[in-house]
């Protein structure tokens, strides 16, 4: 084994603040944080509008923390406003089923989340709950009469006295709050009252949900706990919204999750893990009868992590998108011909979302030079107009370059990385280089946008004079199922080798002095940091952040 002995610079990494980095060419630490978020696109019925969440760093004398509120706009990308405001979030927006309305949750009252809904039209919003517990996912029958949600277990009047108390020292796993499902009427009855019905009493996790499309039914995922670890119990089951009677459909050993009705209320697609799970996944979508039956499961997709976005006008096609090494692909795969179309070719990552008519995308993209923003696209032709310009004023930034390299490991195998240069960076240069690793290991480094926010102030490096190298080494998403599990029960083995590797192209490239190297990483990029560090003897510093230390526990882990 080849071990790093090279001398590591020594770093204080991500709690850097602003004053060390004010003579910086161009980025401090603030803007990175105070960089927009946007999300939640969801794009009217009728296709006209859109409304997406924008996230912004509220940093004055008395309060430190992050506020959503939600914009409208037309989807031609003019006339876009703020439509909810104040000093509390206002999240997961959508569209009633006539256009006419916009149901949202907000943490306004006592922090607990709460259903409200908006006119379009104008006014104020208007509380449809008033909840002990916390309100989740949340959907609009498609007559828009009802709307059926789910909500967390409330604290027992104890537990309510010790937070006040500030005795909130908890175990960790005890006492497991259980999210269960709730229908309720949008109009209120005669004595001017919503009631909320529990539609599952039963002791198990509701995770996601959804509306048959003659509101009789809904179709919804459940594990027996809300342990992380639990998530490979996931079943899937109906239940009757009239009568409560619920009906299992797919629980098998593997773990079934994600239902999504098909246009005409025949068919649900969802996703159905190997057997047994484990967590470095690798799923199929099924489509399985709504009458229940076997699942058919359809060919496996490039990374084998698909997820689903909803299903064509037509019910044709199934769209998702997924992980295609630093990129995000986006497909569509024929429900009868088992043929998988990939439909963007683009730099860059984004989210997705369909609108209720299903010939609209909503969404949410940004590379590593353009500034998160949000867009919308007809589906049976993909070509994004911009909507927001949130981050605008990002413009007139000196964006570092990002290109994507790759190299041989010691075995041959190929990887793939980021490589981030300083900026201002002349060929032939040879400059300090952090090397960077990612969680999970199931994570990956895409092209996201380099001055955003993340665990380390990626663009106030490259302006100080560093280069950094993102590796995807194996153990990675985004390269498909084999390269994900390629170092199952071998942390610190060949994924080392792929680590050090890179490190040598970048050195032999004549971009990084190896006489001048940082690495970093948090979760299992912590333990390689670790890794990295322990075998050398030159007396460097590494700083690794949420390394697990119970490497026992963790290398069997799969």
């Amino acid at each position: 084994m080849m071990f790093f002995t090279r001398k590591l610079v020594v770093l204080f990494l991500f709690v850097v603040s602003a004053a060390i980095f004010a003579d910086a060419q161009n980025w401090t630490a603030e803007m990175q944080v105070k960089t927009k978020a946007v999300g939640s696109p969801m794009v009217s019925p009728d296709g006209k509008r859109i409304i997406y969440t924008v996230n912004d760093a509220m940093m004055t004398a008395d309060k430190s923390e992050f506020i959503t509120q939600i914009w409208l706009a037309n989807t031609d990308g003019t006339n876009a406003f703020q439509i909810t405001f104040g000093d509390k979030s206002s999240t997961n927006p959508k569209w009633s089923p006539d256009g006419n309305w916009i149901a949202f949750t907000s943490n306004r009252n006592n922090n607990r989340n709460n259903l409200y809904v908006l006119r379009v039209g104008g006014g104020e919003a208007e509380a449809l709950t008033d909840l002990k517990g916390s309100v989740g996912n949340f959907e609009w029958s498609a007559d828009g009469n009802w709307i059926v949600y789910t909500m967390t277990d409330p604290k027992t009047d104890d537990e309510e006295k010790n937070d006040k108390g500030r005795n909130d020292f908890r175990y960790v796993d005890e006492n497991q709050k259980m999210a269960r499902l709730y229908v309720m009427p949008v109009a209120k009855d005669a004595n001017g009252k919503r009631e909320s019905k529990k539609l599952t009493a039963e002791n198990y996790n509701v995770g996601g949900f959804d509306w048959s499309p003659d509101g009789k039914t809904i179709v919804f995922n459940h594990t027996k706990t809300s342990i992380a670890n639990d998530w490979t119990t996931s079943d899937v089951s109906l239940i009757d919204v009239a009568s409560g009677k619920i009906t299992v459909l797919a629980n098998t050993t593997a773990a079934e999750n994600s239902p999504k009705y098909s246009p005409d209320g025949k068919w649900i697609a969802l996703l159905v893990s190997d057997n047994p799970p484990r967590w470095a996944q690798d799923n199929k979508i099924n489509v399985v009868a709504a009458t229940g039956g076997t699942p058919k499961a359809l060919t496996t997709s490039f990374d084998g992590q698909p997820n689903i976005v909803d299903w064509s006008a037509d019910g044709k096609m199934i769209y998702y998108i997924e992980a295609k090494g630093t990129k995000t692909g986006l497909y569509a795969i024929d429900v009868t011909t088992d043929k998988i179309t990939e439909f963007s070719e683009t730099t860059g990552v984004f989210g997705v979302t369909m609108n209720a008519a299903r010939n609209m995308f909503g969404i949410a993209w940004q590379s590593s030079i353009s500034p998160p923003e949000i867009y919308v696209s007809a589906v049976n032709k993909l070509a994004p107009v911009q909507i927001s310009r949130v981050n605008a004023d990002l413009a007139k930034m000196t964006m570092p370059k990002t290109e994507v390299i790759k190299w041989k490991s010691s075995d041959g195998r190929e990887i793939e990385g980021l490589l981030t240069y300083p900026i201002g960076y002349q060929t032939g240069q040879k400059v300090p280089m952090l090397l960077n690793i990612h969680g999970g290991p199931a994570g990956v480094f895409q092209q996201s946008f380099i001055g955003g926010r993340g665990v380390y102030p990626l663009a106030v490096f490259a302006s100080r004079g560093y280069a950094i190298l993102r590796p995807n080494p194996r153990g990675s998403s985004g390269y498909g199922t084999e390269f994900r599990r390629a170092n199952i029960k071998d942390w610190g083995g060949m994924d080392y080798q792929d680590l050090m590797t890179g490190v040598d192209a970048v050195v032999k490239m004549g971009v990084a002095d190896e006489n001048r190297l940082g690495v970093m990483g948090w979760s299992y990029g912590g333990f390689m940091t670790s890794t990295i560090a322990s075998p050398t003897t030159e007396g460097e510093a590494a700083p690794p952040r949420g390394a697990p230390s119970d490497v026992m526990r963790f290398l069997g882990a799969a």
